[in-house]
């Protein structure tokens, strides 16, 4: 395995210089820098992140740990984190948890070892703990969810209205049995989007029963499949359903089509998220669309400001969530 001490050699330079180079440093000479680099690469020479990372105590590096990889809310996110990082000469290290909160800690390890610049989070649960984190003085940005009973900058959605929102469309489109198929308790966005539709059933003047709510793993379209499926196999099944994001409205619709029952015509639904296959639905999908993208540009501002100055007080930016009305919450023929 090839040494800076190779590199030096191949290009006729001290190992100062090499390091120097690659480090991006101004103060080398252009035509040094391209000796330099051609030599690694002829050699095959890589450095060692972690001993190099020791020397400067922070690379320009944040780490991006998302609770869905699979999720294009969550990948939208990415690329907006992505876009504001790279116009500031940062890289984007990307960790799916799996909403895994063991799987989610290994990572915020691995960000502390690798002395990452910063830290932006959708965390899995109330579990969540980025102690290790802040103790080191490496910043921290929430987004989607915010960081349980922690002063942190964070980017959010107000789901809630959004979800009172999509109920009450439902309601006056004349579905009077509306079902919610929500994510796990304790997930944030998961209580808000629960709450939101029982909001609009109290405003209705409709009992908030348990009767036709279901919790699921948000990221696992098979359970919301099964829990649709419940739902709808009740004496009394909801006539329209609210779904908690867009694995969910996977699993909800094969509910659907299993039992012969067209969205919009038989049941109302209105999903979390917009997809791209939404559109191409027949019935087209009624969404509450978030603006993912924006989330992630601003949590990046967010992050880069903190990196720059540490003692600013904490922030959150609340954004909305929009209602898209398509042919699966109005009754056809």
């Amino acid at each position: 395995m090839a040494t800076i001490s190779d590199v030096a050699a191949r290009a006729g330079v001290s190992t100062a210089t090499v390091s120097r180079a690659l480090n991006g440093k101004s103060t080398v000479d252009p035509q040094l820098v391209a000796r330099v680099l051609a030599a690694a690469e002829e050699l095959g020479y890589h450095p060692n992140g972690l001993a190099r990372n020791l020397r400067r105590q922070e690379t320009a590096v944040l780490a991006l740990v998302i609770s869905d990889v699979a999720n294009p809310f969550f990948t939208a996110i990415a690329r907006g984190v992505e876009d504001v990082a790279q116009d500031a000469g940062y890289s984007v290290v990307l960790c799916n948890s799996d909403e895994n909160p063991d799987k989610e800690r290994r990572y915020l390890d691995v960000a502390l070892q690798e002395r990452v610049a910063g830290v932006i989070i959708s965390p899995t649960g109330p579990a969540t703990s980025v102690d290790v984190l802040t103790q080191r003085g490496t910043p921290v940005v929430a987004v989607d969810r915010p960081l349980t009973g922690r002063s942190a900058d964070q980017v959010l959605v107000d789901t809630r209205a959004a979800a009172q929102e999509a109920t009450a469309h439902l309601l006056a489109g004349g579905y009077r049995r509306v079902g919610c198929v929500t994510g796990p308790e304790g997930v944030r966005t998961a209580d808000d989007r629960l709450a939101g539709y029982q909001d609009a059933l109290r405003a209705a003047g409709l009992p908030r029963t348990g009767r036709w709510v279901r919790r699921v793993e948000y990221h696992l379209p098979s359970g919301a499949r099964a829990a649709a499926g419940d739902l709808l196999a009740l004496p009394e099944p909801p006539d329209a359903l609210l779904v908690a994001n867009n694995p969910t409205a996977i699993g909800a619709l094969e509910a659907l089509a299993e039992r012969g029952l067209r969205p919009g015509r038989d049941v109302g639904v209105v999903a979390f998220d917009d997809v791209p296959w939404a559109t191409l639905m027949d019935p087209p999908l009624s969404v509450v669309t978030q603006p993912a993208y924006e989330i992630g540009t601003e949590a990046a501002r967010m992050l880069l400001a903190r990196i720059a100055d540490g003692t600013r007080r904490p922030s959150t930016r609340v954004l909305a969530a929009t209602l898209i009305t398509r042919a699966s919450s109005r009754r056809t023929p």
